[in-house]
């Protein structure tokens, strides 16, 4: 098993980072899927479906290989918070989150594309923001880190700096939750050089 290549189904740039910290070699592909919700979908049932979903897209052109692939959204008090599709809905999300808590889920799957055998993961961070003031928002969103990030902000942004706490895994946070991402990929039979712990750390 140690010897299947991995691919990561995603684009994204924080969640190559991190999976760069297991020092395990990997590679990227996309997957082009639909991500709008389905009716009466609850957000873990969508993130569920939508991680798998990825990871289906990209074993069809990768195989044999150990695909991940994660989704991640943000939820407060049960509206769904996706990307802004503006800088002014950029704005409004980032109010609307301002000194409140919510909850950001993470759907997480491991695909062995061979046998078509599935690991899968859900994890939940509780996120508190602090009060920033509306210039810090007007500043924040002019740089255009926002744009492409569920709920409008990235928590990791060190001038921003947006969140007061957190409630659970970090790493879930920015998109590929790490301790779930270990037990995942070690129920899979993988051998991993570093405990995800001392990634987070880092």
């Amino acid at each position: 098993m140690d010897k299947i290549p991995i691919v990561l189904a995603s684009a994204s740039p924080r969640r190559r980072q991190l999976l760069a910290l297991l020092e395990i070699p990997f590679t990227t592909a996309s997957a082009d899927v639909d991500e709008g919700p389905q009716d009466n979908e609850s957000p873990q049932a969508i993130v569920r479906r939508l991680s798998q979903t990825k990871a289906q897209a990209v074993a069809q052109n990768h195989n044999p290989a150990l695909i991940i692939a994660a989704d991640t959204i943000v939820v407060l008090e049960g509206c769904i918070l996706g990307k802004p599709t503006d800088s002014a809905q950029a704005v409004t999300i980032l109010k609307r989150l301002r000194g409140r808590a919510h909850t950001v889920y993470s759907g997480l799957v491991v695909l062995d594309s061979r046998s078509g055998h599935i690991v899968s993961e859900l994890a939940k961070t509780t996120v508190w923001m602090r009060f920033y003031h509306d210039v810090e928002i007007e500043r924040y969103v002019a740089s255009g880190d926002p744009l492409d990030k569920a709920g409008a902000y990235a928590i990791q942004h060190s001038q921003f700096a947006p969140v007061a706490r957190v409630k659970g895994c970090y790493a879930n946070v920015m998109g590929l939750p790490l301790c779930h991402l270990y037990r995942a990929l070690l129920k899979m039979g993988l051998s991993l050089p570093h405990n995800p712990m001392r990634a987070c750390q880092s």
